[in-house]
C-alpha cells in the first residue's frame, strides 16, 4: 500500500512503508474469542429462565462494550499507525481521533539501532532505535522486519545525495 502522495516532495518516494508487527493483535484477538465464547454460554444458560430477554439484552450490550473496546479500537490503532522511511525522512503517523506523527529528515539522523529478544526474533520483528539531533533516542516498537528496515534506512541516510562527503576528496590530495 502506497503512502499518501500528498504527503511527499516532488522527488520524494516511500522506500518502507510498515504497520506494526501482528503481534499487538494477539490479546485484542483473544479478547473477541473470549467474549464471543463467554457470551454465548452465558446467553445459553440464561435461555431457560423465565427473564431471559432481559439478559440476552445486558449481555449484548457488555459484550459489544468489551468488544470495542479490547478488540475494534486496538484494531483501528493498529491499522492508522505507519512508520514511514523515504527518500528524505523518516515518518511516524499514529492515531485515530488525535493523530500524532514526527518527521525526522535523513541529514538529522546520526545512528540507527534495532534490538529484539527471542520472541522478536520468532516473530520477526523488534524495536528500531533512532538517535537524531534530539536530546534522546527514538524507539519504535514492534517494526515487522527490523532487520531490514534498518539496513534500508542505515542505506538512506548514508547515501544521501545531498550529503557533504566525498568519498573521492582524498585520492585528489
Amino acid at each position: 500500500m502506497a503512502y499518501p502522495d500528498g504527503l511527499l516532495g516532488e522527488d520524494e518516494y516511500v522506500v518502507v512503508h510498515k504497520h506494526p508487527h501482528w503481534k499487538m493483535l494477539v490479546f485484542p484477538v483473544l479478547v473477541l474469542f473470549a467474549v464471543v465464547g463467554g457470551g454465548s454460554y452465558l446467553a445459553a444458560l440464561a435461555a431457560g429462565m423465565a427473564w431471559h430477554l432481559p439478559i440476552w439484552i445486558g449481555l449484548g450490550v457488555l459484550a459489544a462494550a468489551l468488544i470495542i473496546w479490547f478488540t475494534l479500537a486496538p484494531l483501528a490503532r493498529w491499522r492508522t499507525t505507519h512508520f514511514v522511511v523515504t527518500t528524505h525522512r523518516l515518518m511516524v503517523r499514529e492515531g485515530v481521533f488525535t493523530r500524532t506523527g514526527i518527521d525526522i529528515p535523513m541529514s538529522r539522523i546520526n545512528s540507527v539501532r534495532f534490538r529484539h529478544g527471542l520472541l522478536d526474533r520468532v516473530l520477526g520483528c523488534g524495536t528500531l532505535i533512532v538517535e537524531s539531533a534530539s536530546d534522546e533516542p527514538l524507539e519504535f516498537d514492534d517494526i515487522p522486519q527490523v532487520e531490514q528496515v534498518h539496513t534500508l534506512l542505515y542505506r538512506e541516510v548514508n547515501d544521501d545525495p545531498h550529503d557533504d562527503f566525498d568519498p573521492h576528496f582524498e585520492e585528489g590530495r
